[in-house]
């Protein structure tokens, strides 16, 4: 079951591409209380139930974001395209739960932005969380203004990259970036790199030999609004250790400076 908030004609053109949001909660009240909340900001808000009614949802947009065939979820007037801007996504969920749905959602390339709920807030929860592709993670309970804050941030920071303008590729040793097509070859090879990834193997690449601290790559890569644990700088790292290096616990490109950061090369 589905069902889409809209505005009145005065708020939706108050709040014009304010964004389109795809939530999924299953528990009611928590779902209607966080879609009034963002609606009432002048986003442009679709609620489901379930991890599978997200994914039929999902499935019948095309490449351009557009839905397939005849049956299309109610749109209001602030909402020029069908596709979602961020996706919340509660971590327990009937059919398919959250952490499946965001290796799906990955998995076949689709880099919309994922807003993580859980009761579940342990370090461990987060950072299993963010390995299958959540950009962020919030613990439950939570205040709406910081949920609104947060879905705010990551439409900036997702907007400002989709911005960038083109780039040519970076190259370095064995490893070839190609920023405007989201791709990089390993030792003659295409590698898959989740989006804060890339953005911070593109970072690397485009200053070579610098070195970063955890602050500065928060800002650069999360923004300053970001509001979580640093914890996830190293986190990244260690993945892109693990897909860029031939032998990880002795890394030849991302380089631990103790004290300082990490630098590339």
């Amino acid at each position: 079951m589905s069902f889409t908030l809209t505005l009145d004609q005065t708020k939706a053109q108050k709040g014009l591409r304010m964004g389109r949001i795809l939530l999924v909660e299953d528990e009611e009240l928590i779902r209607e209380t966080i879609a009034l909340a963002l609606m009432n900001e002048g986003y442009d808000v679709v609620a489901v139930e379930d991890g599978r009614a997200a994914l039929d949802l999902l499935h019948q947009m095309d490449e351009s974001g557009n839905y397939r065939g005849k049956k299309q979820p109610p749109s209001s007037p602030a909402s020029e395209q069908p596709g979602f801007d961020v996706i919340i996504l509660d971590l327990m969920l009937p059919y398919v739960n959250g952490l499946d749905l965001c290796r799906v959602i990955r998995r076949e390339g689709n880099n919309v932005p994922i807003l993580m709920l859980s009761a579940k807030g342990s370090e461990t929860d987060r950072v299993v969380g963010l390995e299958v592709g959540a950009d962020d993670y919030l613990t439950k309970p939570f205040g709406m203004r910081e949920l609104i804050a947060r879905c705010r941030a990551l439409l900036r920071r997702h907007h400002q990259f989709q911005a960038e303008p083109e780039q040519p590729l970076l190259k370095f040793n064995d490893i070839t970036l190609y920023p405007q097509e989201c791709r990089v070859v390993v030792r003659g090879e295409e590698v898959n790199f989740s989006p804060k990834e890339f953005k911070i193997l593109e970072l690397f690449m485009s200053y070579p030999r610098r070195v970063w601290s955890r602050e500065q790559l928060l800002e650069r890569i999360w923004g300053p609004d970001f509001i979580g644990d640093s914890k996830t700088v190293d986190v990244h790292i260690r993945w892109l250790r693990e897909k860029l290096e031939t032998d990880p616990s002795n890394p030849e490109y991302l380089v631990t400076v103790r004290g300082f950061g990490y630098r590339f090369g």
